[in-house]
This record gives C-alpha cells, sequence and structure tokens, in this order.
C-alpha cells in the first residue's frame, strides 16, 4: 500500500540548559525530534507522511473530521491530550475550538485509521500528564489508560513476546526473538482487543502491541517508544522494525 498518506503528530520537545564555566555561566535550548529513524523508514517505503511537530500541532492539527480525512492513518506519538485540546485560541483568547479528539474518534467511527505509540506524554504519560483517560480517543483505542503515571522503566531491558498468530498481517514477516526494550506505558487491555505481543513475564506480560475495531475504522497501539530511550538503537537496526511499523499502519488503513 505505497502512497498512503500518514499524518504523525508529536515526537519533538525543546529542552533548556545552563552551563556554568567557572565564574560564568550561559544557557541553551536545544529543539529536539524522536521519530527521524521512523519517518526516514516510512518515507523510504512510499508513504507520503506529513510530520506535524507536537508545537505546530497545537496549532495545525486538523480541527474535523473532514479535515482529517485528507490523511488515511494518523499517528499520535508522545504528543498529550492537552495539546490537541487547548488550540492557541481557546487558550490564549477563550475562544471556543472543536474538540479534535472527539473529531479523532467520530473520524475512526466512519473507517479511519489511529495509531498511538507509547512514550513520556502518550496514553497517560509522566505524572499522568498526558492525560488520554476517559477522553473521546481513549475509546476507540485496544487498552484503557491508568488514572496515574503509567511509565515503567526497564534498564535492564525486556524481550518483547509474540502472542498473537504468526500469520496476521502486523507479524507477517517477524520471526524469530525481537530485540530488547528498555521501558513502555502501562495500560490495561480492552475486552474486544486483540494483543500480538506483550512485554515479558517480569513485568506482568502487559500489553505491548494491540488492535481493535471501533466502528467502521480500525487502531492499533504500541505501547514503547518508536526511538530512544525505549528503544534502543540495536532496535532500529533490526531487520524487523521497519516491516513492523509498515505493517501496522497497513493493517489499520485496510477496511472491516
Amino acid at each position: 500500500m505505497t502512497g498512503l498518506k500518514v499524518l504523525l503528530a508529536g515526537e519533538s520537545w525543546v529542552s533548556s540548559a545552563t552551563h556554568f564555566k567557572g565564574f560564568d555561566q550561559f544557557n541553551s535550548v536545544t529543539y529536539h525530534t524522536g521519530a527521524d529513524p521512523l519517518l526516514a523508514l516510512l518515507r523510504g517505503r512510499g508513504f507520503e507522511v506529513t510530520f506535524m511537530p507536537s508545537h505546530e500541532a497545537q496549532r495545525d492539527f486538523p480541527q474535523t473530521v473532514e479535515a482529517i480525512d485528507a490523511y488515511d492513518v494518523v499517528i499520535l506519538s508522545d504528543i498529550g491530550a492537552n495539546t490537541l485540546l487547548l488550540h492557541p485560541d481557546t487558550w490564549l483568547n477563550s475562544k471556543r475550538t472543536p474538540n479534535r479528539l472527539i473529531a479523532l474518534r467520530d473520524w475512526v467511527a466512519k473507517g479511519g485509521a489511529l495509531l498511538m505509540l507509547g512514550g513520556y506524554y502518550s496514553f497517560q504519560g509522566i505524572n499522568g500528564a498526558a492525560r488520554y483517560r476517559g477522553t473521546a480517543v481513549e475509546t476507540t483505542l485496544p487498552v484503557t489508560c491508568l488514572p496515574y503515571d503509567d511509565r515503567v522503566e526497564v534498564p535492564e531491558g525486556f524481550t518483547p513476546v509474540v502472542t498473537g498468530d504468526a500469520a496476521h498481517p502486523i507479524l507477517a514477516g517477524l520471526e524469530g526473538e525481537w530485540p530488547p526494550l528498555l521501558g513502555f506505558n502501562e495500560v490495561m487491555v480492552k475486552p474486544d482487543a486483540e494483543v500480538l505481543a506483550t512485554v515479558s513475564t517480569e513485568y506482568g506480560s502487559l500489553p505491548l502491541l494491540a488492535t481493535r475495531r471501533h466502528g467502521e475504522g480500525r487502531t492499533v497501539v504500541w505501547t514503547s517508544d518508536v526511538g530512544p530511550h525505549w528503544l534502543p538503537p540495536e532496535f532500529v537496526a533490526w531487520e524487523g522494525y521497519g516491516r513492523l511499523f509498515e505493517q501496522m499502519i497497513t493493517w489499520a488503513v485496510a477496511r472491516t
């Protein structure tokens, strides 16, 4: 399915630092992006990817079902609910604006494809600040978010456990052991979801990769990251990395 139009929102942040050199000090600001390997891979495989960094998504993310229809699939990755809820017109000028989480829910119900990929501002996130629990987007997902900080750091690494049928379109061609991951978002699987992979038994065999049908559409969650630090370079270098994310997208876009 080359030529699919993909909107990836999130995966950017700005950090500030103060540097002390004896008596002197200065400040610096750095802009970071976290999905560069994934973006390069998808574009190299023929997807038409629009990357909308978090600071742009607050203003520019589509506000209506009709506007979202410009894309075949939407990926939310490390972008908190507030960024999509608080358009600058609302935040700065107290104007009423469309609820983009509701628009996403309705878009999926009519046949859209939505992926949520893990990170510090995915699912419920760090300090519970991603805040997808109880939202319209959560109703579409294969999982329910926890009501508190859901991050699980695994510095020693864990090896994903494939639990789904090897013939499933997302798992096709991914035989053998997957490389280790260093963390994930803890979530609760919904009864009508299909879990294709979990974290290791030491960490409760919690969902890592799961799918669900919502109305006429499909959703996929990957509860670890798409790059550092939870997803190390060894995973990016794995020959299955590209196949895994490509097949998540193509399964989600396929209609029921």
